[in-house]
């Protein structure tokens, strides 16, 4: 359509009617005249509205999707964060309960043997003094830590104390090829001197070379004076293995310690000794065998033979023969 003169006058025409329509629309409400022609307009262009609305609702919901993924994300990443903080704490309940044991060991230890103990954490393996078996723990003078005290845990000797900071102190294992504590056998009281070799059993060089030993039994510390630097009674391991002695005056046994170095975390360093000897008090009782199984007696054969015949007579196909040669 070209514009002219005519266009615009009908142009106009047609926009005051649709206001006129309009107005009449919203005046007369539920009863407007027009309601009947919207219902019939709605009847026929709401499939087609309804099959429009399908093809582009797509791709409407991937344009929110688009504009709402970096709340997606962000909710993603604040849920991770929660599974690993719970992966965190369900860890951290295994390790609260590993530590409750161990003190609980701890303290029945020290209550066996009547030492009084200030609980620590292994917080580093290694020095800088040198020594090849050290850790290092969190308590120190602060906490009535001193040098030269007995280190045991709920299983027995771990070392001694070698140096002491403000709150932190360096232990010396008893597996350190520098480090000998005096030892006592359990029952017979024969004593010997341990000493470390890392990884291997102790080498314990009992001072009576004609005691009686066999694998299987146990050594406690001997004990020093004072209580320093060792105090008496804590298990020290069990034998494994006899040197042969070769008319020695000394015998040397292997002794595997009851502490597993390679896994200390709760320690107890003996702050006041007993004040008698605990003895064997402190070792835990021998487990008892199991008991053997009574053998069932077996039926018994009869006494007369098959056939009827009497003790001591055969038979056989040419006649009855007794025991003293007669025939019948």
């Amino acid at each position: 359509m070209r514009d002219t003169r005519e266009s615009r006058l009908l142009l106009v025409l047609l926009v005051v009617i649709a206001f006129a329509l309009i107005t009449v629309d919203i005046r007369g409400g539920e009863n407007s005249p027009l309601d009947r022609p919207r219902r019939a307009a709605q009847s026929v262009f709401g499939p087609v509205e309804n099959s429009v609305s399908g093809v582009v609702d797509p791709v409407g919901n991937a344009v929110d999707a688009v504009r709402d993924s970096g709340g997606r994300s962000s909710t993603i990443k604040r849920l991770e964060r929660e599974n690993e903080a719970l992966k965190q704490q369900l860890g951290s309940k295994d390790i609260t309960r590993n530590r409750a044991q161990e003190l609980d060991k701890l303290l029945k230890t020290a209550g066996a043997g009547q030492y009084a103990v200030k609980a620590a954490q292994v917080i580093a393996i290694g020095a800088a003094q040198g020594f090849s078996w050290t850790v290092t723990i969190d308590a120190g003078s602060s906490d009535g830590i001193a040098r030269d005290q007995t280190v045991i845990n709920g299983d027995g000797l771990v070392g001694r104390v070698t140096t002491v900071g403000p709150s932190t102190s360096t232990v010396l294992l008893a597996n350190d090829p520098d480090f000998t504590v005096g030892t006592r056998l359990e029952k017979s009281m024969e004593l010997g001197f341990a000493t470390g070799q890392g990884n291997q059993p102790m080498r314990v060089q009992l001072l009576n070379g004609k005691a009686q030993v066999h694998n299987g039994d146990r050594l406690v510390t001997f004990g020093s004076q004072a209580g320093k630097p060792f105090v008496p009674g804590v298990p020290v391991g069990k034998i494994v293995g006899v040197d042969p002695s070769g008319g020695n005056l000394t015998k040397t046994v292997q002794v595997r310690p009851f502490v597993g170095f390679t896994r200390l975390d709760l320690v107890g360093v003996v702050v006041q000794g007993p004040r008698t000897d605990p003895r064997d008090s402190v070792l835990p009782p021998k487990p008892t065998p199991p008991a053997k199984a009574k053998a069932t007696p077996k039926n018994k054969p009869s006494s007369t033979p098959t056939g009827g015949a009497t003790p001591g007579t055969t038979t056989g196909a040419t006649g009855t023969s007794t025991s003293n040669g007669k025939r019948g």
